[in-house]
């Protein structure tokens, strides 16, 4: 069934899906005339936290489905498109990166999405501003990752004051020990921002367990490049908090062995980095990622 408005069509999406999507002709310079994009309709329609988010999961026993992007990868225009499409395709968490220049925590693929975005000029207030007018169309929870010396450099207080001011729900600083952390995490608890931290296959039992009570939102278990996505266990005897997986997460099997073994929800980030941002051109970018988030979701429980 499809519904004429203007020069739009919104179409009924798959069970998963959250809303109706817009169909139209995008005529920006970015984009490849007469092509077409789904998006989301341009409706406010709020968002739970991310504890909220995996409650209800819970309780409907379901896996989050939780992917990645780099803001300004290959340009904020089509980030913004991304963040919308992803969500009307019934994502439950998103997660924003913030491109810097030394990632050194990232692999290759991430690495060349922070070097194009960079390359754009895109910076903290660029990516603020956009956020402002997607998240307020959003029904899924955004969480912000990003390397600490951009929150440094842009300012604790005013980096944590903007997430809140444009509706972000949680933050990730993957290179920030626990141990560091203090400051940032009282300032966080002051704008209502949840504070995700890594832990990893290897860590020391008691380390996890202090970095899993830390964590809010969920505990994020970052797979080693020598472990396999498909025998490695979340922690559970260390937390009782939602444990997501993620680092290696590109193919349906990953999904549906992860689901297997109880996570509670899958992260994926270079499989759909890479096909937005290294496609011919951003139109037929947002097709692939779309596509293959659909596929690594009809794998979810």
């Amino acid at each position: 069934m499809a519904l004429a408005v203007g020069t739009f069509h919104c179409v009924h999406l798959p069970p998963r899906s959250r809303a109706l999507a817009i169909t139209s002709p995008l005529s920006r310079d970015q984009f490849d005339r007469g092509d077409s994009v789904v998006i989301p309709p341009a409706i406010s329609l709020g968002c739970a936290s991310i504890s909220e988010t995996f409650t209800k999961l819970k309780e409907q026993r379901k896996v989050a489905f939780i992917p990645y992007l780099t803001a300004g990868d290959p340009e904020l225009l089509t980030t913004s498109a991304a963040l919308r499409m992803l969500d009307a395709c019934g994502s439950d968490v998103i997660e924003l990166g913030v491109p810097h220049w030394n990632p050194v925590m990232d692999g290759p693929v991430i690495q060349r999405a922070f070097e194009r975005a960079l390359a754009t000029g895109v910076d903290v207030d660029a990516i603020m501003a956009m956020l402002s007018e997607v998240v307020p169309e959003l029904s899924c929870p955004i969480t912000v990752l990003s390397y600490f010396h951009p929150v440094l450099e842009y300012g604790v207080s005013k980096f944590l004051a903007a997430m809140n001011e444009v509706g972000a729900r949680g933050l990730i600083v993957p290179d920030l020990p626990l141990e560091e952390a203090e400051i940032l995490r009282k300032e966080a608890k002051t704008k209502k921002i949840e504070m995700v931290f890594h832990t990893t296959p290897s860590t020391q039992k008691g380390r996890t367990r202090e970095i899993a009570k830390a964590s809010e939102g969920f505990l994020y278990l970052v797979k080693t490049r020598q472990s396999s996505p498909l025998n490695i266990g979340p922690p559970r005897q260390e937390t009782d908090k939602p444990v997501a997986v993620g680092f290696g997460v590109s193919e349906p099997e990953h999904v549906r062995q992860l689901s297997a073994w109880g996570a509670d929800g899958v992260i994926v980030g270079s499989a759909l980095v890479q096909r937005l941002g290294e496609a011919v051109s951003p139109s037929e970018g947002l097709r692939a990622m779309e596509a293959h988030a659909r596929f690594l979701m009809a794998a979810l429980p």
